[in-house]
């Protein structure tokens, strides 16, 4: 007992009870998946409260000096049966709610099991174990000091669990701003109990009773063209009354609410009150139309994809071992397994972070969960090492609808820290899988300023060719990119007639309130999707810098180089007329081997004459400050909920080229920090008129262009022409590269010789080019309706074979469909 409390005494300084702000990684090893119930269980550092499995927390220990922790040791048994319950297994329980792994949502695994926990403490580098309750003997105050930073630490939410507390859920619902101060007009409204219609139109499902004037209209129209007119929403706009309930789901318990002005379902702790006043008794109600969420759930079930994209029919084969380790869906993060699956299956992520671990490791800051390189290279690690790789079930026996499912491994480090600060990847909801890969890959160009950096195997040029069509003169840009964005035209399906038929019976069966025929697919051949692709395309309202004035222009798309792997997205999502997003239900054989060689830039050609590099005047005469911009295309992107000052400036930007350019503008500008700020015009002051650049190129576009390749001189130069833009200012050098590559350029007094341009200086970024052909290894695959909800799975490639990836799934594919997917990787074949 002398040596103990000696011992305890000495390490007691620096035990500390864990507070409010402190984040206690008390579930997962800092730099593995090890966890409590691993074989060697889990280490937690009563200082910094950082966890460790067995093979890493020595090395904090020598690196750090902190010779004290709480190790936990849990050890699964099945439950104990409930004596007092009914024979057999109750029925699942359908989901009430689009969410997977939440109470009402989709059941990812049922737990079945308890744990035995073993706590101690654990002096280094003795090793010497003190039991939890083998503090008896040790003065008062040592032993009240320890208990209560062991309590703290056990009863402490987990970081993991921190995030977790905020996972999405289609149906979690804020009280509306609007419930305790809602006017409603005193017009004598009385609303009976059931026989309702549209005030202006014929619809009588998918009503709602705006709740200021008794107003009863239909609701938006759906993705697949059901549901209603949009005329409810259309009355908001007119009238700005923010509150409505839909018709036919209003019982005792509540209904559904939705406020326009917050754009999203809402509670409305008043509603019988509200409805009372056009007469209507919420405790006499009965439901009899559909919620929202039914309705989302209905349609992301739809049998035909989610069976097939899944191979649900088909009795797989399970797989196990290095590279075959599955990923555990933290809530609604397929989309981020799919991913990462796929790129951890190209050498060149495996190098940069799998096989340089032990270095990155070595060199990790104080708090490695916050380190970008270590959490990437621990989660390469856990799929490649096949250390997770075990069937889920501890005896080895596992349900039929759980046959494949693996322990795998839970990134929550690594979803965290990727979506810290993001505004959709630091929540829970469903994401866009390309969404996710780009802002992953802008993540490691961050982070990889000075080093390898894996993403050369995507990164390629593009050509576009501008005509004017009045002068016959054309422009010539580059840019870099790292997706094929490939257009589905679906008037080139090949089985129009039977999409008719079937659109007809569809009617008709909604009409008379059958059950809708099997669903007939469009069919689309994948040689229309590159004609499209390579199509030229009208540009309208083109400012011709030879006529100086407005023209029509054509714009031709070609590789100025391919990549190694060659990154295809199908453009499924898109928005219909009426702006409303919908998905394409499309069909698109994709070849197992692709030649894109007849895409290949031309460059100038001889007999072409190049436009003058000149910048178009988006301003008046009269009004030399007021940008002169198209007020339509900024009312259409404001309705779509966008910022006015974020719609203004993607008009200014795109030079008025219309909304398809200004949406493609604002969608891969909404994560800058200047999103929503006023427009910043150059060469003059006051909002959207200010100077172009007041302030110096921060340090971090700098390093982030200088890592594409391009000298730290040609950044600062474009990021000072370019107001700081980053996206911009990389466009600008591929505009200029002819003058920056003739000329050395000071960017400002000061600098010497050395610090300009000099023609031995490459231009241009780092981009690997070679043939255009490929061969397929790998797609991702999206069940759904929409990218906001819905399932994502993955197809890979190995060893000859290809396997599919369902979470924490992993078996061999018996009908891969590569027909239905979303991403498709694509790499080059050797020469």
């Amino acid at each position: 007992m002398a040596e103990l409390s000696e011992a305890l005494l000495s390490v007691l300084p620096s035990i500390r009870v864990p507070k409010a702000g402190d984040r206690v990684h008390k579930d997962e090893c800092a730099f593995s998946f090890d966890t409590p119930e691993s074989d060697g269980g889990l280490y937690i550092c009563m200082n910094t409260f950082l966890g460790f499995g067995k093979q890493y927390v020595e090395r904090h220990y020598q690196k750090t000096g902190q010779r004290v922790y709480l190790h936990l040791k849990r050890t699964r048994k099945p439950k104990e049966e409930d004596t007092n319950s009914s024979a057999g297994d109750p029925p699942r329980k359908k989901p009430t709610r689009l969410a997977i792994g939440v109470e009402g949502g989709f059941d990812i695994t049922e737990e079945k099991f308890e744990y035995d926990e073993d706590v101690k403490i654990v002096i280094f580098p003795d090793h010497l174990d003190i039991p939890r309750d083998g503090l008896e003997g040790l003065p008062d105050m040592v032993r009240d000091r320890i208990a209560s930073a062991i309590e703290a630490i056990l009863t402490a939410d987990s970081a993991s669990r921190k995030q977790e507390v905020q996972a999405w859920d289609g149906e979690v619902r804020r009280v509306s701003k609007h419930a305790f101060s809602l006017h409603q007009l005193q017009n004598d409204v009385r609303i009976p109990p059931c026989g309702w219609k549209c005030s202006k139109c014929d619809m009588k499902e998918n009503l709602w009773l705006n709740m200021t004037d008794g107003a009863i209209l239909c609701g938006r129209r759906y993705f697949d063209g059901s549901g209603g007119n949009n005329h409810a929403v259309e009355h908001y706009r007119e009238t700005g009354y923010p509150l409505a309930v839909k018709l036919g789901t209003i019982t005792p318990d509540g209904a559904d609410v939705y406020s326009y002005d917050e754009d999203d379902m809402v509670l409305d702790p008043n509603l019988a009150e509200h409805l009372a006043h056009f007469g209507i008794d919420m405790l006499k109600m009965q439901k009899t139309d559909k919620t929202m969420t039914e309705l989302e759930i209905d349609m992301n079930q739809r049998i035909g994809e989610w069976e097939l994209i899944q191979e649900s029919g088909v009795q797989l084969k399970p797989l196990y071992g290095p590279g075959y380790t599955g990923i555990r869906n933290l809530g609604n993060s397929c989309y981020l397994n799919s991913v990462m699956q796929v790129l951890f299956s190209i050498p060149d992520f495996q190098r940069k972070y799998v096989d340089k671990l032990e270095k990155i490791f070595q060199s990790a800051p104080s708090d490695p969960t916050q380190d970008f390189s270590t959490q990437v290279a621990k989660l390469g690690h856990g799929l490649l090492s096949g250390e997770y790789s075990r069937p889920a079930s501890a005896d080895g026996e596992q349900q039929p609808d759980q046959k494949g499912m693996q322990n795998g491994i839970a990134p929550r480090m690594f979803k965290s820290l990727i979506g810290k600060g993001h505004p959709e990847f630091s929540t829970n909801r469903q994401q866009d899988a390309q969404e996710f890969f780009l802002h992953f890959i802008n993540m490691v160009e961050r982070n990889c300023r000075s080093s390898e950096n894996p993403n050369e195997v995507f990164r390629f040029l593009v050509e576009e060719k501008l005509k004017c069509l009045a002068t016959e003169k054309v422009k010539y840009t580059q840019r870099v990119d790292y997706i094929m964005q490939l257009p589905v035209p679906m008037d080139a399906a090949l089985n129009k007639d039977e999409l008719l038929e079937y659109e007809e019976k569809k009617r008709q069966a909604e009409e008379e309130k059958q059950p809708l025929p099997e669903l007939v697919r469009a069919k689309v051949p994948f040689s229309s999707c590159l004609e499209a692709y390579g199509a030229p395309e009208q540009v309208d309202d083109f400012w011709s810098t030879a006529l100086q004035a407005k023209s029509v222009a054509l714009k031709t798309t070609r590789f100025a180089s391919f990549p190694d792997y060659l990154v295809i997205q199908i453009k499924k999502f898109t928005f219909g007329l009426d702006w409303v997003p919908k998905k394409l239900d499309v069909s698109i054989e994709m070849p197992e081997e692709l030649d894109i060689s007849a895409l290949q830039g031309t460059g100038l050609q001889d007999g072409e004459e190049e436009m003058p590099d000149i910048a178009p005047p988006l301003v008046t005469p009269d009004e030399p400050k007021a940008p002169m911009l198209d007020e339509s295309v900024i009312i259409q992107l404001v309705e779509m909920g966008f910022p006015m000052d974020a719609c203004r400036k993607a008009v200014y930007y795109t030079g008025n080229s219309g909304v398809e350019a200004a949406m493609m503008w604002v969608m891969s500008h909404m994560d800058d920090p200047d999103f929503a700020n006023p427009l910043v015009l150059p060469g003059s002051s006051g909002p959207g008129s200010t100077i172009a650049c007041p302030d110096p190129p921060s340090e971090d576009s700098v390093a982030t262009i200088v890592s594409m390749g391009f000298s730290r001189d040609h950044a600062m130069k474009a990021l000072r022409a370019t107001n700081n833009s980053l996206e911009r200012a990389v466009d600008w050098i591929f505009s200029h590269i002819d003058d920056l590559a003739e000329a050395a350029m000071d960017i400002s007094e000061g600098h010497s010789a050395a610090d300009s341009i000099s023609e031995s200086v490459p231009v241009g970024p780092k981009v690997r080019d070679g043939p255009g052909k490929y061969q397929l290894f790998a797609f991702i695959s999206h069940m759904g309706t929409s990218t906001m909800c819905g399932h994502y799975v993955c197809h890979i490639k190995k060893d000859g074979r290809w396997v599919i990836y369902n979470d924490q799934k992993v078996c061999a594919s018996e009908k891969p469909p590569k027909d239905l997917g979303y991403i498709y990787f694509y790499q080059r074949i050797p020469s």
